[in-house]
């Protein structure tokens, strides 16, 4: 049993649960998009009064690892850092791909392959393929949008479509078996089995040396007297 902080700021909205042994004791969600900076720390309150803890309380600390935001995967990653620091306590890293199977994998076969998307502006996406179980079948990266996304690859399997990038994707894919996951809101709920696991494996990061999963550059697109990522 241990009682894990999970944070996920990977995409537009900001959301912080706190589990026990997998179980999500209880999860705050944000209100508005890409304020992580503002939000996240009032979420943090908001789950730990709602499960009657102290922030003492916590035994670990899981962070959504990328890719995603950049922004904030900074913000969220030196958030969880610093609450590890002052408790002397364990970080751990849970791909958000992978976690977003979690949370869309519920009501699907267990033959089913499941192709999350995030969106990375323009027509870009980050992506991998996962089974139903968790296992990473195509490695996490970002691909410009196109007509076969990994059909060609899996003929055979029904693969699930979802994420922020599902309506970037979902008009040029031209797979006939194809189901497409609307409406589908990844939160941090969706990390609390692997946190769960990786900590009673021991499946810790490096507090010091712990970069989130970025995948492709940062670019800086200019402005008139400024910069901004």
């Amino acid at each position: 049993m241990a009682r894990i902080l999970n944070i996920e700021t990977s995409t537009e909205i900001c959301s912080v649960a706190l589990a026990d042994d997998a179980i999500v004791l209880s999860e705050a969600v944000g209100k508005g998009e890409n304020d992580h900076a503002t939000q996240l720390t009032l979420l943090i309150k908001e789950v730990l009064s709602a499960a009657s803890l102290s922030i003492k309380q916590i035994e670990a600390v899981s962070i959504s690892a990328g890719p995603g935001s950049y922004t904030g995967l900074r913000i969220g990653t030196s958030t969880a850092k610093g609450i590890c620091h002052a408790l002397n306590i364990p970080l751990i890293a849970v791909p958000t791909l992978k976690s977003m199977v979690m949370g869309a994998r519920k009501t699907y076969k267990e033959d089913d392959l499941f192709c999350p998307l995030i969106d990375a502006r323009r027509m870009e996406i980050y992506t991998a393929v996962y089974d139903h179980g968790g296992a990473e079948l195509v490695s996490p990266r970002a691909v410009v949008a196109d007509k076969d996304l990994f059909s060609g690859e899996f003929m055979d399997k029904r693969i699930i479509y979802f994420g922020s990038g599902l309506n970037k994707c979902k008009p040029l894919l031209l797979n006939p078996i194809a189901i497409f996951l609307e409406n589908f809101s990844h939160t941090a709920a969706n990390m609390a089995t692997i946190a769960s696991l990786n900590f009673s494996l021991g499946e810790f990061v490096n507090l010091l040396y712990f970069e989130p999963e970025y995948i492709k550059p940062v670019h800086i697109i200019p402005s008139k007297g400024s910069g901004q990522l």
